[in-house]
């Protein structure tokens, strides 16, 4: 793919070569990063690139490392950030997942520099790299720092915050989702909140500056949907304030809203702290970032299943499939998921050809055992089948319809889920 323009590489190269203006108090700072971070050039893209096999520029080496290493370390005499410039690297022609590899590599905790304003240049790259659709994300995390990778990025309106027992409110009456949160599990949620229970500065109509808690605003947000209670020794449902009597003296999922509001004045390592939580106490839901609070039972692309995806056409399908589905409209959800459901099949061409990928991707999944091979080549023979006979496709005629909308839920999950199950041994 190639949808980053010239004009968004050409402002990214700038902010590395150029630096980044930033407001301090009533000044304005240029501060420069340099794209390889703590490392040296040549250490940060032996990272990335098989230096030793490229050719040299220099016909006194024999391959790009050693030219690199000539003018970058012993004699120094290559202009800063030349390599935006040099066509051995696939970043000014080459496609977006190769650039975008570059990028994510940037902010990679061995290579960033801690010690640098390193995050200002990720927010300003991904106000550049929006403008074409795409944007880096953390998925994952290494001694507790984030792991960036890229993903399709589209422009959504934040939809205004219900939370989660307003939103399950039909559910949790006719007791359809049942939820226990025991006293140590709530002990230690609290015991997050309140450490990212902090102190900020608002400014009133008149100008006049004032001290507010993040709890202060949380609670503010949930006033809005019900009046905060917490029940006390005597087992009544009393009026509260007290952050630590609503987490651990109240309905399980009052404790899901308030971490949903908190999640929303923090991202990564927050989501993470709480999500480590649900998990030791065998709590069946997880924070997501877009989604708030969702059970664990929902099959879901999770980041790690994506980051994984080195095929381009195949994650954006993905991508899009997930997004149709989350906004119910199902039946274009299975139009994409069978669209990935088709390029994966393809995965290894050229090298191979459509028949053998496949049989190249079940051998992978069943680890060689004729039974589970016949397990699976069964289930890509259904799937195929179910794709020719049906109508998946809105604009294909002649094909079966689906006539109960509810097909499309069951026809998604069982296509999603192979996908999902081969993605993991590719």
């Amino acid at each position: 793919m190639n949808n980053i323009t010239g004009i968004t590489k050409r402002d990214i190269f700038d902010l590395f070569f150029k630096g980044l203006n930033i407001d301090i108090l009533w000044d304005t700072q240029k501060i420069i990063y340099p794209y390889y971070g703590r490392l040296s050039e040549l250490e940060f893209l032996k990272r990335l690139y098989p230096l030793e096999q490229m050719p040299s520029s220099d016909p006194r080496f024999m391959n790009a490392e050693g030219d690199i290493w000539q003018h970058t370390v012993n004699n120094d005499d290559y202009p800063f950030c030349w390599i935006f410039d040099d066509d051995r690297f696939p970043l000014k022609n080459g496609n977006d997942e190769d650039f975008l590899r570059f990028l994510c590599e940037i902010f990679h905790p061995i290579v960033r520099n801690e010690e640098k304003d390193w995050f200002s240049f990720l927010k300003k790259l991904n106000e550049l790299l929006r403008n074409d659709g795409y944007e880096l994300y953390s998925y994952q995390q290494i001694s507790n720092r984030d792991i960036y990778n890229w993903r399709i990025y589209t422009d959504k309106q934040s939809p205004i915050f219900v939370p989660f027992s307003e939103r399950h409110k039909k559910d949790i009456l006719q007791k359809k989702i049942s939820l226990s949160i025991k006293l140590k599990a709530r002990e230690q949620i609290f015991q997050v909140l309140n450490k990212y229970n902090f102190t900020y500065q608002e400014t009133d109509e008149t100008g006049w500056n004032y001290n507010m808690t993040v709890g202060d605003c949380v609670f503010s947000e949930l006033r809005q949907f019900y009046e905060l209670k917490c029940y006390n020794d005597q087992g009544e449902y009393i009026p509260t304030a007290n952050m630590k009597d609503f987490v651990c003296k109240n309905s399980p999922f009052k404790v899901f809203d308030i971490i949903e509001s908190f999640s929303h004045h923090y991202e990564d390592k927050f989501i993470s702290e709480i999500n480590t939580i649900l998990s030791l106490n065998e709590i069946p839901f997880y924070l997501s970032k877009e989604e708030g609070i969702v059970s664990s039972y929902d099959l879901k692309l999770d980041g790690k299943i994506i980051s994984s995806i080195h095929e381009i056409g195949l994650k954006e399908l993905l991508q899009e499939s997930q997004s149709y589905f989350d906004k119910n409209q199902k039946n274009i959800a299975v139009e994409k998921i069978w669209d990935a459901f088709e390029r994966l099949k393809t995965y290894y061409s050229p090298t191979l050809d459509k028949k053998k990928s496949c049989i190249k991707i079940i051998s992978n999944i069943s680890h060689n055992n004729v039974d589970y091979e016949e397990i699976f080549n069964q289930e890509f023979q259904e799937l195929t089948n179910i794709g020719n006979r049906f109508r998946i496709r809105h604009h294909e005629i002649g094909k079966i319809e689906i006539i109960d909308p509810n097909y499309y839920d069951y026809l998604y999950h069982r296509c999603l889920s192979l996908i999902i199950l081969s993605i993991k041994y590719l």
